[in-house]
């Protein structure tokens, strides 16, 4: 029997096994996985939820972790919605395809499992800010062309809707109203359909700015700005951009694309993820595109590729992509389960220890702990990571970066002036360094598990030396508000008299 004599059934199961044993290795590694450092930093939002944002990003993700954390804080539990995405996700592409070409045949089925085999799509359980973004952000593009294909209004309404809630929990969704823009403006009666779609995303969008203008205009101050403080022209980043899109969506599903034609018949949806690439390939000479970062249009990629190949490249692809996830398995399962001991010699020893044994570094950082003293680490990633396995706050001590600064809207140093302050860190601490800022300080070295740790005990805390050394720079960085922006309030320069 050849394959695009497939009958359905045998087609339908195929999708059912990849689904199955998919969603068995997402679960276990969603369960063996030690929670990562970004995913602890916005289980911190979820503990101290927020009405319209958070310093980096807008607050979906914030909302979603602050309901996850009341049924439990287990990471399987957190990571759920990561789990289930790309399946709901892929359902949603299946549907699409029947929707237009209804004479697909197997096709939904065998490019639901090429889809649900890609690497990607099964490796990636992290509940971060991208989570929400790719769900609503496809589901916009799904109520677009829906939209498009019936002229109902109601379909366009819909994805303006859930394009908003996609710009609620990550600017990137920008992209793809920019994407309706190109498609729409040059068709007639496009104006009043792009007005219609950008009035439904409206309200969210001012509830994010009424959000930044009370709290810093931290999202706008963060994105568009401190982030891209240093950035430079560098063709080889281009490169690298280039070769990530490769891997993301194969070679050989990108060749077959390249070869396959047929672009204008499905411009709609073409126009879902060549903008936004081609954006990131002009933004790519002068910043590193990050790999979560073009993830949210991926699934526009492989439904074109669902409607443009035939049955028997769908399903050699699927089996090519199978092979290519086997090495990233193997890597999975060394990283969730072998010895720490086994990466001793590597840098990230120290970081592994700390993710795994997060409870038993708490319970040791804690022992012996003056009373009053505040434990501090000088990264985001360490206190959020140790606040987790903690289940309680854990400061930031020090500058810290232009990423993540929600503890300054949380910790008045003020308060702390002539207590103790024990910092932990994983690297080398310099006591030298940090002596203005304590009557007196003192460094010693933790072991764990094989792994050198730091912790500085500084008696005494200084909070005007403090003050002059580390929050008024941040301030004179970190929170130049534009004159042309209205500041209704910013509680950090207010705590502070800035």
């Amino acid at each position: 029997m050849t394959l695009s004599a497939l009958p359905s059934p045998a087609a339908r199961r195929l999708f059912f096994s990849v689904l199955a044993i998919t969603t068995l290795i997402k679960l276990w590694l969603a369960a063996a996985i030690p929670l990562t450092g970004d995913e602890a930093y916005f289980y911190q939002w979820g503990r101290h939820l927020d009405w319209g944002g958070y310093y980096d990003h807008p607050p979906m993700a914030g909302w979603w972790l602050w309901a996850l954390q009341g049924v439990s804080s287990h990471p399987l539990v957190l990571r759920l919605p990561a789990v289930l995405l790309w399946i709901v996700v892929g359902v949603g592409m299946m549907d699409l395809l029947r929707r237009l070409q209804p004479d697909a045949g197997d096709k939904p089925w065998l490019m639901g499992s090429l889809f649900l085999a890609l690497p990607f799509t099964w490796s990636l359980n992290l509940i971060t800010t991208d989570t929400p973004l790719i769900l609503f952000l496809f589901f916009s593009g799904y109520a677009f062309i829906r939209g498009e294909q019936s002229g109902q209004l109601r379909w366009m309404a819909a994805s303006g809707v859930l394009l908003g809630l996609a710009l609620f929990s990550k600017y990137f969704a920008g992209l793809l109203a920019i994407a309706y823009a190109f498609y729409l403006l040059p068709r007639r009666g496009g104006l009043q359909r792009l007005l219609l779609v950008a009035l439904c995303a409206l309200p969210f969008m001012l509830i994010n700015l009424a959000w930044n203008a009370t709290h810093c205009w931290n999202n706008i101050l963060f994105n568009l700005m401190n982030r891209n403080a240093g950035s430079h022209f560098s063709p080889a980043q281009v490169g690298t951009y280039a070769a990530m899109l490769v891997y993301l969506v194969t070679p050989w599903t990108g060749w077959a694309l390249l070869r396959a034609g047929g672009w204008r018949a499905h411009w709609t949806l073409a126009m879902m993820f060549v903008v936004p690439f081609t954006l990131f390939l002009l933004l790519a000479f002068y910043k590193v595109i990050g790999l979560h970062w073009v993830l949210a249009f991926l699934p526009f990629v492989f439904l074109f590729a669902g409607l443009r190949l035939d049955e028997a490249t769908l399903q050699r692809h699927r089996r090519w992509t199978l092979w290519l996830g086997l090495p990233h398995l193997i890597a999975l399962a060394l990283l969730a389960h072998l010895p720490s001991a086994h990466f001793s010699s590597m840098k990230v020893h120290a970081d592994l220890v700390m993710h795994r044994e997060g409870r038993a570094l708490v319970a040791e950082l804690e022992r012996e702990l003056p009373a009053g003293a505040v434990l501090m680490t000088p990264s985001y990633s360490q206190s959020s990571l140790l606040a987790y396995h903690a289940q309680r706050y854990i400061p930031v001590f020090g500058p810290g970066s232009f990423h993540a600064r929600f503890d300054d809207n949380l910790t008045d140093f003020r308060q702390l002036d002539g207590k103790s302050l024990r910092i932990f860190s994983t690297k080398r601490l310099d006591a030298a360094a940090m002596a203005g800022y304590f009557e007196t300080v003192e460094v010693r070295e933790l072991t764990l598990d094989g792994a050198r740790f730091w912790v500085a005990e500084g008696r005494g805390f200084r909070f005007q030396p403090y003050f002059d050394g580390v929050i008024r720079p941040a301030a004179a960085r970190y929170y130049r508000v534009p004159s042309w922006l209205p500041l209704v309030g910013c509680r950090f320069l207010e705590m502070y008299g800035l």
